[in-house]
This record gives C-alpha cells, structure tokens and sequence, in this order.
C-alpha cells in the first residue's frame, strides 16, 4: 500500500497545510490539489457535492500526490465505509460529543480485530497499491471534530479513546455552541475564552499522542496555530478562494474606472 505521506511529513516534525474542497467538480478539485497542499479535504457535509461527486474528484487529484481525505456528513459507518472505499486517507467525523462516539467512529475506520469496517476496497484497492487489507489499518487516518460545548466537556475521554488519531477544530460551530450564539461564528478567534478553549484542546492532543487540527481563514492564522503546536491547518477553500479572487478583481476594476467605465467612440 502506499503510505500516508502525512505520517511521514509528522515523523520528519512538519506541519502540513490542507486544502478545502466544497465544490462539487472534478476539474476544481484538480486545480486545488495542484497548488502543493500536503493533503486536501473534500468536504461532504456542509459542500455542494455528495458521494457521486467525491470518486471523481478523489480520480481527478490522485496524480498530484496529496494525501485525500474526506469529511463526512456525519458519524454513520455507510458513508465512513463509502469513502474509504473511494480512496480516502483520512476521514474527518463531525459532532464528535462523548467517547462513545469517538469509539464508534474509530470502528469505523478500521477492519477487524481493531473495528467493523466491512471489507470491499472498490476504487482503492487500485488507487492505494498492493495489500491494502493488510497496511490500511495503519494509514488511516481519523479524526473527530470537537465543536460543542458538550464535546469539550468530554474533552479528556474523547481524547484517550483507543485507534483515534487526532482532533480536528471547528471553531465556527465551538463558537456558537460555547457562547450560546453570543459571538457570531467564524474563523481566525481571537477572543481570549476561544483561544483558551483552542488551546484546551491542543493540549488534550498532546497528552494523548494525537494530532491537532484547525480549520483557519488566512495564512497568517494557520502558522500562528503552528506556533502553538498544531500539526494540521486548513486555510480557506475552493469556495472561498474563487470568491475572494473574483471579488478582488471587480472592485480592482471599480477602483480604476471610478466605478463609470466608458467606451470611446471609434474604440473598435
């Protein structure tokens, strides 16, 4: 089987940036994944896409050599099974609340004796290599989401709990659920009760030999979340950058023009 090459990234003491997908479409998922992401993420549970929309985008960014993962709608094992399946290295689990949903989850991921994962390796079986019963238990990667407050009230014993191997932050859906919907959700917090509740949880990651993640708005966010010991950032995503993009260029133009381009007579 081919290696997790996030695995090895970590082992050499590197961090790794991710890439977000939420546009359901092969040839944006294959843009993203050519920009030099250690790993991209297709997102299936708030991205416009479903599992008819993840195979071919996992098939379109497979030449580029980043790791492939996928979260899914939720913590059910069909769909944990069905990307597995389709390729993916990791899965990130959402609304992770209490260790019994962490040990369910990390059944999930995993064939016997260490979970239930049913075997059936349709796409995988070609994209990852040769004997990926036997080494897909080890490159694997899974991690639950902490974004309640519930979940950070169980912090410790989510975090102990057997097969798991990291932690991945929600900071949008923390924030709403920590404060009741006092501070609007978003990313990049930098309210003192937030980046207490952050770094809570990096310490629950290092205390258990787990791997930190957080999902993060700019650049500049995500290498002052390595600074503090995080392994795995996400910046942005498809979505965000193609509007942002988009968006720079318009106003770019309004600015020039003061907002009134003409066009010359005999221009043509």
């Amino acid at each position: 089987m081919i290696a997790n090459k996030l695995k090895a990234l970590w082992a050499a003491g590197r961090p790794a940036i991710n890439g977000w997908c939420s546009i359901g479409n092969p040839f944006t998922a294959e843009i993203m994944a050519a920009q030099g992401f250690d790993s991209v993420t297709i997102d299936m549970q708030h991205g416009a896409l479903d599992y008819s929309n993840l195979l071919p985008m996992f098939q379109a960014m497979r030449a580029s050599g980043a790791v492939l993962m996928a979260r899914v709608p939720w913590n059910e094992p069909g769909i944990v099974m069905k990307a597995l399946d389709a390729g993916a290295y990791g899965i990130i689990c959402p609304m992770v609340n209490t260790a019994e949903d962490a040990a369910r989850f990390v059944s999930y991921l995993r064939y016997p004796p260490l979970g239930q994962r049913s075997f059936g390796p349709t796409r995988v079986s070609f994209a990852a290599g040769a004997n990926y019963a036997g080494e897909a238990n080890d490159n694997i990667l899974g991690f639950a989401m902490i974004e309640t407050a519930e979940a950070l009230a169980n912090l410790d014993a989510i975090a102990a709990t057997p097969g798991l191997d990291g932690l991945y932050i929600g900071p949008a859906d923390l924030t709403l659920s920590l404060t009741a919907g006092r501070l609007a959700p978003g990313f990049d917090r930098e309210e003192p009760e937030m980046i207490a509740a952050i770094q809570k949880i990096l310490v629950a990651c290092k205390a258990n030999g787990l791997r930190a993640g957080l999902h993060c708005g700019t650049p500049d966010y995500a290498v002052r979340a390595i600074g503090w010991g995080f392994d795995l950032t996400t910046v942005g995503g498809d979505a965000r950058f193609l509007a942002a993009a988009a968006g720079a260029v318009v106003t770019r133009f309004r600015d020039l023009t003061n907002g009134e381009a003409k066009i010359e007579k005999g221009a043509y």
